[in-house]
């Protein structure tokens, strides 16, 4: 999660996986705890994750 925030911020993050705890005050602490108890919204998640290694391998880059 943290290496997505760092790669998109919290407001792209936030319209790229419609999820309250990245639009309305994110942090990083808060952010885990919401999707430690949340599998639909760990779910969302680990799935924009698994694009974003994809586009990262498309565009070259070997490692996030």
């Amino acid at each position: 999660m943290v290496e997505l925030q760092a790669a998109y911020g919290w407001e792209e993050l936030g319209q790229q996986v419609a999820i309250r705890c990245f639009t309305h005050e994110p942090s990083v602490a808060s952010s885990l705890k919401f999707l430690r108890r949340t599998p639909w919204a760990r779910e969302k998640l680990e799935s924009f994750y698994l694009w974003h290694l994809r586009e990262l391998k498309r565009n070259g880059r070997a490692d996030p």
